[in-house]
């Protein structure tokens, strides 16, 4: 280990950053897209199916995963002084 540099912390830091700077963004994007599976942009929306109840299910279990994390997160941050 370098004196200057915490290699361990860094690896952890890297890792959490990954998953709540891409991972998060992506399972909100992800839910997103389960819930309007097959409708283009230019369609209106008579015309698009809904997503059905299996994916409007996913859609809210994945957002809900989302705000437990950013609930998570504030709580750390508020949590330390």
């Amino acid at each position: 280990m370098n004196s200057w540099i915490n290699l361990d912390a860094l690896w952890k830091i890297v890792v959490v950053g990954l998953l709540t700077g891409a991972g998060l963004p992506a399972l909100f994007a992800l839910g997103l897209r389960l819930l309007n599976p097959t409708g283009a942009a230019g369609e209106p929306s008579a015309v698009r199916p809904s997503a059905g109840p299996v994916g409007s299910t996913l859609a809210g279990l994945i957002f809900a995963v989302v705000l437990a994390a950013i609930g998570w997160g504030i709580s750390v941050i508020v949590g330390h002084r």
